[in-house]
């Protein structure tokens, strides 16, 4: 493997996984913080885009800001989802096995608008997805149900809920990529000025979130501090500290998806995510102590399964053995 492929690699499972144990630390010490989360992220992504893509503004676009908008709206919205549902009571684990069957809504979308035809290899491979996400999802209910009896309090339809938007940003994300490849065919792939517009264009739709975003940053000043002894023992906002890491892996992880996805073939690129996304599950069980049974291991194991088979990379690793 070429050292560029080597530091690729290394930046998307270091920048991605660390994003998501930020995020983790983030919304155990305020769940509530999704949306301080999403407008720091966009903010951050769009500056650096306005430096280095638009390049103060002097780079000349080449998509349209018209044909960006559905993109941006549907961007928009999975990412303010996929952030706010912890505030309703879904765990970090089912968060990540639930995104991780994207592939389910893929295809739906995939056999509906862009009339494509899969393998039955493929097809059974989305049944384990799905069956691994449903068994996962019915434990975690449990989880939510025991603790309904032991408070006296009933947490579950909220937690329902957050399922329920966790599985609608699902097939909105899907659609996004369908309305991106639709967009590049016509314009050609121009991932960083997508990245950039994606990003900026939303900032203003964040001034109706402005009294919640307002509220959880006054909680994070706050809240508990961090000393930090390099720099002369000066007390910054320990929920500060996990939102500038959060930001920071965040935009390591996507540029280095990006960097991945324009120089090498998508099965090596699923191939790299998918042990990023198992190496997330993993840690987030083992360090933060998370619930997780034999069935949720069942159910992990169908979903990263059902995803290997989806891409065909068992039957692609076989073939490069046997040559």
């Amino acid at each position: 493997m070429k050292l560029t492929a080597i530091l690729a690699t290394a930046s998307v499972l270091i920048g991605c996984c660390f994003a998501v144990v930020f995020l983790e630390l983030l919304v155990k010490l305020d769940p509530g913080a999704g949306n301080l989360i999403t407008f720091t992220q966009f903010a951050f992504i769009a500056l650096e885009g306005f430096i280095f893509t638009a390049k103060f503004g002097a780079a000349k676009r080449v998509i349209g800001l018209k044909d960006y908008g559905l993109l941006v709206g549907m961007f928009f919205v999975t990412s303010v989802i996929n952030n706010y549902v912890f505030q309703l009571n879904v765990p970090m684990t089912l968060h990540m096995i639930i995104r991780g069957g994207s592939l389910i809504s893929n295809m739906c979308l995939g056999s509906i608008i862009l009339n494509r035809h899969y393998k039955f290899e493929q097809y059974v491979a989305v049944l384990m997805l799905s069956v691994g996400i449903f068994i996962c999802t019915y434990c975690s209910s449990q989880d939510v149900e025991r603790v309904k009896d032991n408070q006296h309090e009933s947490n579950f339809v909220w937690w329902l809920v957050g399922v329920l938007l966790l599985v609608l940003a699902l097939f909105i994300s899907s659609y996004m990529g369908i309305t991106q490849e639709l967009l590049y065919r016509r314009h050609g792939k121009h991932a960083r000025e997508a990245l950039y517009y994606t990003h900026l264009l939303p900032l203003p739709a964040f001034l109706f979130m402005h009294d919640n975003i307002s509220a959880h940053w006054t909680l994070a000043l706050q809240g508990e501090r961090y000393i930090c002894h390099w720099l002369g023992g000066l007390a910054v906002p320990l929920l500060l500290v996990y939102l500038l890491g959060n930001v920071l892996m965040q935009h390591l992880c996507i540029s280095s998806v990006y960097f991945l996805t324009t120089e090498y073939s998508s099965l090596t690129v699923t191939l790299i995510l998918t042990l990023r996304k198992f190496i997330s599950l993993v840690f987030s069980i083992i360090y933060f102590r998370n619930p997780f049974t034999i069935y949720h291991w069942l159910g992990t194991v169908l979903v990263f399964v059902g995803t290997l088979m989806f891409t065909n990379i068992l039957n692609f690793k076989r073939k490069v053995k046997n040559k």
